[in-house]
């Protein structure tokens, strides 16, 4: 009859082979985390020169979690490095605790000066909307109807979590100079 071992020694034996085979063994480094960027500190934006009068229309669309827009003629490539944070913001604008009739005119500036200066990509901070409401984003929700209005804005989608996540948003602009853009 063979001689059989009891559970507790046969865990013991597979354990004991188990570490020795690990000897010598290094974790391996992992190098899949996003990188860490620090927060920029938010920069106040040059006294008005001329009062800017909201100008962007209402619209009815639905504003998802996450947001996501892009004209034709955008690279898929390009998009997908916009989505992953590899574009790095020239500049940012923080809206989130303004309201509505406050943050049109500073986001309607703003873009204008992005554009202007011939910005690539900009970060807009609109929060989350936890605050808002009837639980509606409302600052998140105005931001896609605006942007979905500028013809210089390519693409636009949520931030990743390192940027501020759904509550911010990465604005692709484009270089081209337009005379009057708003």
């Amino acid at each position: 009859m063979p001689n059989k071992k009891s559970p507790k020694s046969r865990d013991h034996d597979e354990l004991t082979l188990f570490q020795e085979a690990l000897q010598g063994v290094e974790p391996l480094q992992q190098d899949k985390m996003p990188p860490f960027r620090k927060p920029r500190r938010p920069r106040p934006l040059p006294p008005e020169t001329e009062p800017a009068s909201p100008s962007l229309a209402d619209m009815d669309i639905e504003t998802a979690e996450e947001l996501l827009f892009v004209r034709p003629g955008v690279q898929k490539r390009v998009m997908r490095e916009l989505q992953r944070g590899r574009i790095p913001p020239a500049d940012s604008l923080d809206l989130h605790g303004l309201r509505v009739r406050q943050a049109e005119p500073l986001f309607i500036r703003f873009l204008k000066q992005a554009q202007q200066q011939q910005l690539r990509c900009v970060l807009i901070i609109h929060g989350k909307g936890r605050e808002s409401a009837d639980q509606q984003p409302v600052l998140k929700q105005k931001t896609n109807q605006w942007l979905r209005q500028l013809p210089f804005v390519l693409a636009f989608c949520s931030a990743a979590y390192f940027d501020g996540g759904t509550g911010a948003t990465y604005v692709l602009l484009s270089r081209k100079r337009a005379e009057e853009t708003l």
